[in-house]
């Protein structure tokens, strides 16, 4: 019988559908921090207001030189949403849209352009204003999350529209929001949402990793990677570790009881059975990696080789699908899904010491195609990140 993991890979094959894109704004009521403020979106278009911003925007696919720092309309808050000054924000794998490949996803983000031209889901900064249905939040707090226009939706839709945390403000719903502990910066608060919740719902839920189980993490040094080191020791596991000869140290620090310098050795080849797999490079073939499986174990596909056509994006679920159904291991791919439980979670984690956010470099908001293009390179250990820092205007101010 195919595994629990194996449906979720079909839903992420055939989550790839092309939703309608979201509805323009309502001019709902806002209010903003200050004694009985409250105002009215003005006469702007649905969707934004008349005050204006600075903004990452793309018109057309390419390379991330197409990217453009631009002046736009700031977002105005749907009724369950609120409007943050972002403080900062970070890069994650989905960004690379922008280059509009592989060319079968086109048919949902545009054939010829881009429908939805702004970047950045990850987000970290202050409420400045709250729809008139927000109630977890109100202006002045310091919160982190993710800017997705419907994360309620199925599958892969629910990722498939950026509200474009890198800009001045962004609009995100309370739904996928927490607050920012005290004892992390917006920095590392905003390198955390995708790649955490990614890690520990693909190690918590996909993998089901227990108390004393023997748990390596291909790719250990990179976004994902980094968080799933942490994640499994959370819950108990021993860890192994595989990345480059430059990351041992720091895999280690974070957490790792053995590390394993890819650049020096195969794991695939070394003879240690594991119980639980999380790859989050899919740079070995199945065969290869069931070869490092116990009897029972469990291997979870987080990531791995790109394609310019469909070919490359659905092979290895697939394959994945067929083969769980004749052996004994639990073979399994998944998309992590937008909760803020997990979010909160993992807030908590972070706010008693027990995970601490990696982060290769930082960039302004200028120089978001420049992070692009090293972030793309797959060299980055940990994540890499927008820093605002106090560029944008607070409407607390």
């Amino acid at each position: 019988m195919a595994s629990p993991g194996a449906s979720m890979g079909l839903a992420w094959i055939g989550g790839w559908t092309a939703p309608d894109m979201p509805p323009g704004r309502e001019r709902a009521g806002m209010s903003t921090h200050g004694p009985g403020a409250h105002r009215e979106a003005g006469p702007a278009s649905p969707g934004s207001s008349d005050r204006r911003m600075k903004a990452a925007v793309y018109t057309s696919y390419g390379p991330p030189h197409v990217i453009k720092i631009t002046d736009v309309a700031q977002p105005v808050p749907k009724e369950d949403e609120v409007l943050i000054a972002v403080r900062a924000a970070s890069v994650n794998p989905l960004d690379g849209l922008t280059a509009g490949k592989p060319y079968s996803l086109r048919i949902m983000t545009g054939l010829r352009r881009p429908k939805a031209t702004r970047l950045g889901v990850d987000v970290a900064g202050v409420v400045a204003a709250a729809g008139r249905n927000a109630t977890q939040f109100k202006p002045g707090d310091q919160v982190f999350g993710l800017c997705l226009a419907n994360p309620h939706a199925p599958g892969a839709a629910a990722w498939a529209h950026s509200q474009g945390a890198f800009a001045e403000y962004a609009c995100a719903p309370e739904s996928v929001l927490a607050s920012k502990p005290g004892n992390v910066t917006f920095e590392q608060a905003a390198a955390t949402p995708v790649a955490a919740i990614t890690a520990l719902q693909g190690l918590r839920d996909a993998g089901r990793v227990q108390p004393g189980q023997k748990t390596l993490i291909n790719g250990a040094a990179g976004g994902v990677g980094t968080f799933a080191v942490q994640i499994a020791k959370r819950l108990g596991a021993e860890v192994t570790g595989v990345c480059s000869s430059r990351n041992v140290d720091m895999v280690r620090s974070i957490g790792a009881d053995r590390v394993i310098d890819y650049t020096q050795e195969d794991f695939t080849k070394s003879g240690q059975r594991y119980d639980v797999v999380f790859d989050c490079i899919g740079n070995h073939s199945l065969a290869a990696c069931r070869r490092v499986l116990n009897h029972q174990g469990v291997y979870i596909g987080a990531g791995g080789p790109g394609s310019r056509w469909l070919l490359g994006l659905v092979a290895r679920p697939i394959a994945i699908v067929v083969l769980s159904r004749f052996v004994s291991q639990d073979l399994a791919v998944f998309l992590a899904k937008p909760r803020r439980e997990d979010l909160t979670y993992v807030r908590d984690l972070m706010a008693a010491g027990r995970v601490t956010p990696v982060i290769d470099r930082c960039y302004s908001l200028a120089q978001v195609a420049e992070a692009m293009r090293y972030q793309q390179a797959k060299h980055a250990r940990g994540k890499v990140v927008i820093s605002l820092g106090n560029t944008a205007a607070s409407l607390t101010a």
